[in-house]
């Protein structure tokens, strides 16, 4: 008897002090694999991942279910919420894989230093959201501009500091292998181009840079128009999303529609982990490149546009 008296003790004190573990876990303890978004840090200062569980399978409700977390009270003191009680979005939609928010006018009254951690905490967080590859934000009706001005437009990960751990003045290098035109702008030619870039740029997003100002050697030309401004570049889930503004449909370049586009699949597949690549228009897939290559649906590699080469 007594020792099941003692075994149930036992059982009963592991049970307590496993409860005690669980309340003491903090939402800063986030492990490799933890799903999270990101909050300020105790003294306003900088970003820090919080544990959080994606629960809308709706896009939109899962983006504003994130908002509202980022206005709710600390449950620890290694973190702040980034988004101020009196901040309240006004009206939300989400166009492509745009979400486009509108803020009151207590937005504008954050700030202007912490204003930019704020949106960083916001647009990081909410682009982890599958089907959402970028936002736009207004505050009254009024597109948001930064303290000098300049208009803020297209937002998405890649621009802000992501490597944490690296300094901003250390780069990596690396070799890319690039597909341009042939002379003649019906054929890709595949280019190896050494590069050195910040830790803190994405591989996509330097592919997609690099090919934007055309080709190294004589030997080839541009498939991409320079006027292009470029809205934004991330991979999830195995698909890297391009975002371009409308210029992109002009075309631009004197080679075939086909050579455009499959430049930069093709260039983007061979050099990151991503297998297929969505291209948008300000954040719409339903367009026809040139009345000729469809974007609606992610493209896979075609090595038939290369030259000398075989589908693999």
């Amino acid at each position: 008897m007594r020792k099941s008296k003692r075994v149930i003790s036992m059982v009963i004190c592991l049970s307590v002090f496993a409860l005690l573990l669980s309340a003491c876990a903090k939402r800063t303890d986030v492990k490799r694999g933890d799903s999270y978004i990101y909050c300020l840090n105790s003294d306003r200062t900088g970003l820090v991942k919080i544990s959080y569980e994606f629960e809308e399978k709706d896009p939109l409700k899962q983006a504003l279910a994130i908002i509202k977390e980022l206005k709710k009270p600390a449950e620890d003191i290694e973190y702040t919420p980034p988004i101020p009680k009196d901040v309240k979005v006004q009206a939300s939609r989400l166009e492509g894989a745009v979400l486009y928010l509108d803020f009151n006018e207590a937005y504008s009254e954050i700030p202007p230093l912490e204003e930019k951690l704020v949106r960083a905490a916001i647009v990081q967080s909410v682009v982890k959201v599958e089907g959402i590859s970028a936002l736009w934000l207004t505050v009254d009706g009024e597109d948001l501009h930064d303290e000098n001005g300049k208009l803020v437009g297209f937002l998405n990960e890649d621009d802000f500091v992501q490597n944490t751990d690296s300094a901003l003045s250390s780069y990596q290098t690396g070799t890319l292998m690039l597909y341009f035109a042939n002379e003649t702008g019906d054929k890709l030619v595949g280019q190896e181009m050494n590069v050195r870039y910040s830790s803190n740029m994405s591989k996509e997003k330097l592919i997609v840079e690099k090919l934007m100002r055309g080709p190294r050697k004589d030997t080839a030309k541009a498939t991409q128009n320079p006027k292009v401004s470029i809205l934004g570049v991330t991979i999830k889930d195995g698909i890297c999303y391009v975002n371009f503004d409308s210029e992109f449909l002009t075309g631009g370049v004197d080679v075939r529609p086909e050579i455009t586009i499959y430049s930069l699949v093709n260039s983007l597949i061979e050099g990151t982990t991503a297998s297929k690549v969505q291209i948008s228009i300000n954040g719409e897939t339903n367009v026809t490149y040139m009345e000729t290559v469809d974007l609606t649906k992610p493209l896979q590699r075609d090595m038939e546009w290369v030259e000398n080469a075989e589908e693999e």
